[in-house]
């Protein structure tokens, strides 16, 4: 456009003078010829100079043209006016710059690819808007969900997302319990979650800027055995630290206070009852401390199992009767609900009793803290050929709402006045008899703790 204009101006110039020069040609036909030659001369020379003037607009437009296209690897022609060769090397710099730019970034993100591929993390990343835009292969494996790009992970908390053909009810249950605590994760923060089968993952939400814009994205790991062994040696060491320090305390102020009640006698009879009052008292916190810091050190002194031959049903019964009168005084119902004959496994008998009986306790307090009448706690016995499942429900329905909480986190306790070692005596021992365990709601109103045994 530039170039026609340039061109009509030139010729709307000449063009009068070609009229002037057309004048001489009646008495000076000589000066005629000679005027028209110069003003061909001067309009070919002005259109020349138009070329020239617009050849640095002819490569900026093809540079253009190149950098629309992404035609990185491209290059200019070399130009035929030297005052243009500063410009068209420049161009050409950018454009071996650009390209280098863009093989470094290709490889960049291949790499990126193929490391999210084969990280065992779940890896989530989503757009400006929140949507799920990438999912590695380890989140889809944990998550099981079907097209997940585009979407939200409320769409699949509020039941609007779908999930793979793959998973059965149970599996589907467990995804939506994970989707439901890894949506509510803080930006920044890392925490411990625990799935229906008792597999434990940390997962933690960062994010990253993106043409000026910051996105999130979600990682998720499961605690592979070392990472709990690692996680037990720590607990454990802080355990024996704390248990060695306040067992000498308890110790020496036990002694102390035994000495004391021997001043009772040189006491007039008026403060002498008070001061044994206070004396006795101390000396029941003192023994309450000292029982309290050993229900910690039993759990980093467990014994390794020594399994034998064991009849579960008859474990369970006695831990029945043990319980019976409590729970006929609570108007709990306390018993079987099924029983199969099960085949003799190989457990050991005194941790395995000291877990059930933990887990039976545990189902009549939940529904003391309900604080309803009545209630049930049911046991079922089932056998499911290369599993023995055995089932605890109570109707103290605790975990009905929520996202999944880390229950057998060590120290952590949902209970007021708990201690939070409970479950994680209870994981322990059937982690170390090859148990799979899961605690989760159940039917409506109900909480389930079942347990997997390897059948014999």
């Amino acid at each position: 456009m530039m170039r026609i204009k340039l061109g009509t101006y030139v010729l709307a110039l000449h063009v009068p003078l070609f009229g002037c020069a057309a004048l001489l040609l009646p008495g000076r036909p000589l000066w005629f010829v000679g005027a028209e030659a110069l003003l061909l001369a001067s309009l070919a020379l002005g259109w020349l100079l138009v070329r020239q003037a617009l050849a640095p607009l002819g490569y900026t437009r093809r540079f253009h043209d190149l950098l629309q296209d992404q035609q990185y690897a491209s290059r200019l022609a070399a130009p035929a006016s030297p005052e243009l060769e500063d410009l068209v090397g420049t161009f050409n710099t950018m454009l071996g710059a650009l390209h280098r730019e863009r093989l470094a970034i290709g490889e960049q993100q291949g790499f990126l690819d193929r490391l999210l591929e084969a990280t065992p993390a779940a890896v989530l990343v989503f757009d400006f808007d929140g949507a799920i835009s990438l999912v590695n292969a380890g989140a889809g494996e944990l998550l099981g969900l079907d097209g997940p790009q585009g979407r939200r992970l409320s769409a699949w908390t509020e039941g609007g997302g779908g999930f793979m053909a793959s998973l059965d009810a149970r599996g589907r249950a467990r995804s939506r319990q994970l989707i439901a605590a890894l949506d509510t994760l803080p930006l920044g923060e890392s925490r411990l979650l625990t799935d229906l089968d008792g597999r434990r993952y940390r997962a933690q939400r960062g994010q990253f800027y993106d043409r000026g814009f910051a996105r999130h994205f979600l990682m998720v790991e499961e605690l592979t055995a070392e990472l709990e062994d690692s996680e037990r040696a720590t607990y454990e060491r802080l355990i024996r630290v704390l248990a060695h320090e306040v067992n000498n305390t308890v110790a020496a102020t036990g002694s102390v206070l035994d000495s004391l009640l021997y001043y009772r006698g040189q006491l007039d009879e008026r403060d002498a009852g008070d001061f044994a009052t206070a004396i006795v008292a101390v000396q029941r916190r003192n023994a309450s401390l000292g029982e309290f810091i050993d229900r910690f050190t039993k759990v980093v002194k467990m014994p390794p199992p020594e399994p034998r031959p064991t009849d579960l049903k008859a474990i369970v019964d006695d831990i029945l009767w043990l319980n019976r009168e409590q729970c006929n005084s609570r108007g709990i119902a306390l018993g079987w609900h099924r029983c199969d004959p099960v085949a003799p496994l190989a457990l050991d008998a005194q941790l395995i009793e000291q877990a059930l009986l933990n887990i039976v306790k545990n189902a009549i307090e939940a529904i003391d803290e309900a604080g309803a009448a009545g209630g049930f706690v049911r046991l079922e016995l089932a056998d499911e050929g290369q599993r023995v499942r055995l089932s605890v429900i109570d109707s103290g329905d605790l975990l009905a709402t929520g996202p999944a909480r880390p229950l057998f986190t060590p120290f952590f306790t949902t209970r007021k006045g708990g201690q939070g070692i409970g479950l994680m005596f209870v994981r322990e021992v059937l982690q170390r008899h090859g148990c799979t365990y899961s605690l989760a709601p159940g039917a409506p109103g109900e909480t389930r703790f079942d347990i997997r045994f390897p059948a014999a």
